[in-house]
């Protein structure tokens, strides 16, 4: 599994929204962007991840800086999901996995000691020019959000 580093050009993807409209990395050109993969809508640490972005969604706005939450799940499972919690950022469908394979959080990992393939808990933060400016891998879902906002600050501020 690749994993991407700092500085290099983040992969350009193209996933449906909640909603059916069709997303891209480029429409965000010159706006930071974080982007995190995540398992599956209304899961514990799944929707405790979604719920802190979301609550720190205005100071990200005021740097910024766009949050795209990606998984597996269809437009349903999303609309559904953001209703339930009030979530007011884009949740994008990569069912067949291959953006996440692009970015690296697709692939083995051991979950209750067993391996298992999946999605790989990630987040990137692209800087306005494209490039990835920060990658986390196997990310612990709770405070995540307050980390990432923090080093975004730190890194683009």
């Amino acid at each position: 599994m690749a994993r991407l580093e700092a500085g290099t050009k983040a992969p350009a993807f193209t996933l449906t929204d909640q909603d059916g409209t069709k997303v891209s990395l480029k429409d965000f050109a010159g706006q930071a962007v974080v982007v995190y993969f995540y398992p599956a809508d209304d899961t514990p640490g799944c929707t405790k991840e979604a719920c802190q972005f979301n609550e720190n969604l205005a100071t990200f706005a005021a740097a910024n800086i766009v949050v795209l939450g990606v998984s597996p799940d269809g437009a349903e499972k999303h609309t559904k999901f953001r209703s339930k919690y009030d979530l007011a950022f884009s949740l994008l469908s990569d069912p067949t996995h291959a953006t996440m394979e692009k970015f690296g959080a697709w692939g083995e990992k051991t979950m209750y000691g067993k391996k298992t393939v999946g999605t790989i808990r990630s987040t990137f933060l692209i800087d306005p020019s494209g490039k990835i400016a920060r990658a986390w891998y196997n990310v612990r879902a709770d405070g995540h959000a307050a980390k990432v906002l923090e080093e975004a600050n730190a890194l683009l501020g």
